[in-house]
């Protein structure tokens, strides 16, 4: 190995399966093996059990399919309201001065602290959760887009302007264009995040969705459940980043080549 040297595209995709096969066998070992209770850790057969139950008895699927919703309905809102207003405050430094302060103080206050007074003002439905997910994302795409936008080549906007472009111009001819895939990877980074706070929305006042499911399992010791809805949340948001990668490619593939 050296540093920053490429790995091949199979090199890459046995070594990322080599970590799941290494952490299942730990995993494995530790609970067949009696070094860990099964109260506080289930075995992974007995996960997979618990799981298939969640699906056939409990229905699953369908808070599989509320938690997805509120994901990406909530990610969806923040970044409508956030890429726009980045890229104004990273074009414009009287914009900048004038909302950087306050996005910066925002984005360092946790979503969940949110949470009593979004109930008390949506209640325990739909809008509380999506809200949740709205307010941990868009502080945090707002300021990343800014300062993609603000690093613009200053060659590329001289250019622009020599050669006759107005300042409208520049940004949706010079601007946009040259940080359009950088802004492309800060919605999928911001995307995972959003897994995180869907969770948390869901711990508090639902009635459905993972979350809700975890909530549940804990309260009837079900450890086998707990991990496989984990395991769920990861696998969602494994495939969603690829899925979003390839999106990235098609769309900027001399960036993402």
């Amino acid at each position: 190995m050296k540093p920053l040297e490429p790995v091949g595209s199979t090199a890459k995709i046995v070594l990322g399966i080599l970590f799941f096969v290494l952490l299942f066998a730990a995993w494995s070992w530790a609970t067949f093996g009696g070094y860990v209770s099964k109260t506080f850790l289930a075995d992974p057969l007995t996960m997979l059990r618990d799981g298939w139950e969640l699906f056939v008895l409990y229905g699953f699927l369908h808070d599989i399919g509320m938690t997805v919703w509120r994901v990406f309905g909530g990610f969806v809102l923040a970044a409508i309201v956030a890429v726009p207003l980045g890229i104004a405050m990273g074009a414009y430094k009287p914009i900048e001065a004038f909302f950087e302060p306050f996005v910066s103080f925002a984005r360092y206050l946790p979503a969940s602290a949110f949470i009593p007074l979004l109930i008390l003002w949506a209640g325990t439905g739909e809008v509380q959760k999506l809200m949740v997910i709205f307010i941990g994302s868009v502080f945090q795409i707002i300021l990343m887009v800014a300062l993609s936008i603000g690093g613009t080549r200053r060659d590329l906007v001289e250019a622009a302007y020599t050669l006759g472009a107005r300042d409208r111009g520049i940004v949706a001819r010079v601007m946009l264009p040259a940080n359009a895939p950088e802004i492309a990877e800060i919605l999928r980074l911001v995307l995972g995040w959003a897994w995180t706070y869907v969770i948390v929305a869901e711990l508090i006042g639902a009635s459905s969705g993972i979350g809700h499911m975890i909530v549940d399992s804990q309260s009837l010791l079900a450890t086998g459940q707990i991990i496989f809805g984990i395991i769920v949340i990861g696998v969602i948001g494994l495939v969603s980043d690829f899925l979003f990668k390839a999106v990235n490619r098609v769309l900027f593939p001399w960036k993402f080549a």
